[in-house]
């Protein structure tokens, strides 16, 4: 084969011999191991001091050059069109694309500002990085570019207080992968569990990725610090000139905010809430009183037990056992009033609902890994709440406490009453998820909203529970979702409280007295029919989420390819 090179380079004329003798010697690995086959001719060579591509344009097409171009015109590209094709704008029409596809790609995907940026980063997220827009760079007066370690350092902060604050995963990655994409980090994969996070940039192909983490080590419920960050993150993704150093200063103004409420607040609003729970599943101002002196003494065990440094499963154990004594009191006491009222409406303030609405919606996204984390720590709360309530209710039945499981099918019809007492429970919910004060009134009237489609469903249409509380959560869902992106902020504080007067807490409590009393068929009846609701709830909140990002903006004509991807469906293998 190297005989056969040799021979055709004897053939070649004498002008191009001394055309190649005036031009630099080639390095052998300007040679390429596949050779033309005996009998064909060698590619011209090139006129420059490059070495010849195996990609040239072959004999007899256009090199792309128009007749004007004289010899001292630089080689073209390889990606030219033939010769008579066009790629100027004809006609006042777009040019055509060209024959061969450029090195950098056709982009088929084109993204606008317009919208809120979730919708927008979650678009990108669910793209291969293959096919991604590359995102439009922003001069920056006092930056020669990107600084890529502060900027990830930026982008894992950010991402920590989301995670933190109860955010869900995809959201977390929506926002940490916005902050890397106004800053001009296209190839970047942010990576979100429950206790980690993580994010790697490549600038290019060739190059080694940089990639950076933080752990998520203290959890907290505080949505104003939460809204703060998404403001800030929709500050940075608007376009603007927006430096990492002004990023920075609103961080750390962010972290040494105070909470809205003190804790004295907190814990009247905790027993307000009891209270209100109690009322909603009969109890009078009476059981309302219970309820409330119940919940505030759990909820100052619990505070107790958190400055002792205990977990957190043994604060739930303790901030449980309460409420459960002061209705097995009442009960021995024989004073007439409700018992199972009193520790139904102290349960509703302990239910994890917050983090089961995150939990299934991670798993319903495809984020299996912090889904399951989330799920599992569900259940160990609710397995804390198990132990301190079914612990007093035990002790309760060695004292012939008269608590009556039966009371679980008696119908109450107060409506009025029963609003009144929904919209006082999320708005009580609200407080204790410190939320800002404009975001409460819309969270009390989406949660008497949520009560009146339930009860409209359930008491008087004879909806079954599990589908009547399905479609509240979902309108609950729906109206947080406009209300956020009427605010371009998170829709947690907009939905998490309004969810509270659908909690099972009255299956919960009842389920928990027959397994005290060794009833397990009913026990486990109760149970499951309180995991059903819950499932329920959080199915219902993200249907209603995504049926606001489905409909309430259509796509415009250009940006008909920017849809949400989704995980395509395996066929049951």
């Amino acid at each position: 084969m190297g005989s056969e090179r040799q021979r055709g380079q004897r053939g070649a004329s004498v002008p191009e011999a001394e055309a190649a003798g005036s031009r630099k010697p080639q390095s052998d690995e300007a040679h390429s191991a596949f050779t033309p086959p005996l009998g064909m001719p060698l590619p011209p060579v090139p006129e420059d001091d490059h070495p010849t591509s195996e990609f040239a344009v072959p004999e007899g097409l256009g090199s792309g050059r128009s007749e004007s171009a004289t010899e001292t015109d630089t080689e073209g590209s390889a990606f030219v069109p033939p010769a008579g094709v066009k790629t100027g704008p004809q006609n006042g029409q777009a040019a055509n694309f060209p024959a061969f596809t450029p090195p950098n790609g056709i982009p088929a995907i084109q993204l606008t500002n317009e919208g809120p940026w979730q919708d927008r980063m979650r678009a990108m997220l669910r793209m291969p990085i293959s096919e991604r827009p590359v995102p439009e760079r922003q001069e920056r007066q006092d930056e020669a570019g990107p600084a890529v370690p502060r900027v990830l350092d930026l982008i894992l902060r950010i991402g920590e207080l989301l995670l933190a604050g109860g955010e869900g995963a995809e959201d977390v990655e929506a926002a940490m992968f916005g902050v890397a994409h106004a800053y001009g980090l296209d190839r970047c994969e942010p990576t979100v569990t429950f206790t980690l996070l993580s994010v790697s940039y490549q600038p290019s192909l060739v190059d080694d990725p940089v990639t950076a983490s933080r752990t998520v080590r203290r959890r907290g419920t505080d949505y104003t610090r939460l809204s703060a960050v998404f403001r800030l993150v929709d500050d940075i993704t608007s376009g603007e000139d927006f430096t990492l150093e002004e990023a920075y200063r609103r961080l750390a103004e962010i972290r040494r905010n105070r909470h809205p409420y003190p804790g004295w607040a907190l814990t009247l609003a905790g027993g307000a809430l009891a209270g209100a729970a109690s009322m909603l599943v009969g109890g009078d101002w009476p059981v309302f009183f219970a309820a409330a002196v119940g919940a505030m003494l759990g909820d100052r065990l619990a505070w107790l037990a958190s400055g002792r440094g205990l977990p957190e499963f043994y604060q739930f154990v303790a901030a449980a056992m309460p409420p459960a004594a002061m209705g097995v009191a009442l009960s021995l006491a024989g004073v007439g009033l409700q018992s199972s009222a009193v520790i139904t409406g102290g349960l509703f303030a302990l239910i994890p609902g917050r983090a089961l609405v995150a939990g299934v919606q991670d798993g319903l996204t495809g984020y299996y890994i912090t889904a399951a984390a989330r799920l599992l720590e569900v259940v160990y709360l609710i397995v804390g709440i198990v132990c301190g309530v079914l612990t007093v209710l035990y002790g309760g039945l060695q004292l012939d406490a008269k608590l009556n499981p039966e009371a679980a099918l008696r119908q109450v019809d107060r409506p009025a009453v029963q609003i009144v007492a929904a919209m006082l429970l999320a708005l009580t919910f609200s407080i204790l998820l410190q939320q800002e004060r404009h975001t409460v009134l819309f969270v009390t009237l989406n949660g008497g909203v949520a009560w009146v489609v339930y009860g409209a469903l359930h008491n008087t249409a004879g909806v079954p529970a599990v589908a009547a509380t399905t479609v509240a959560a979902g309108l609950v869902g729906l109206f947080g979702q406009m209300l956020s992106r009427y605010r371009y902020a998170s829709a947690l504080p907009y939905v998490t409280a309004a969810i509270g007067p659908l909690l099972p807490g009255s299956a919960t409590y009842f389920g928990l007295l027959a397994l005290a009393q060794g009833n397990l068929d009913r026990g486990i009846a109760h149970l499951t029919q309180a995991a059903a609701l819950a499932l329920a709830i959080a199915i219902g909140v993200n249907l209603g989420n995504e049926a606001a990002r489905l409909f309430l903006k259509a796509p415009r004509p250009e940006t008909e390819a920017s849809g949400r991807r989704a995980a395509k469906r395996t066929r049951g293998f």
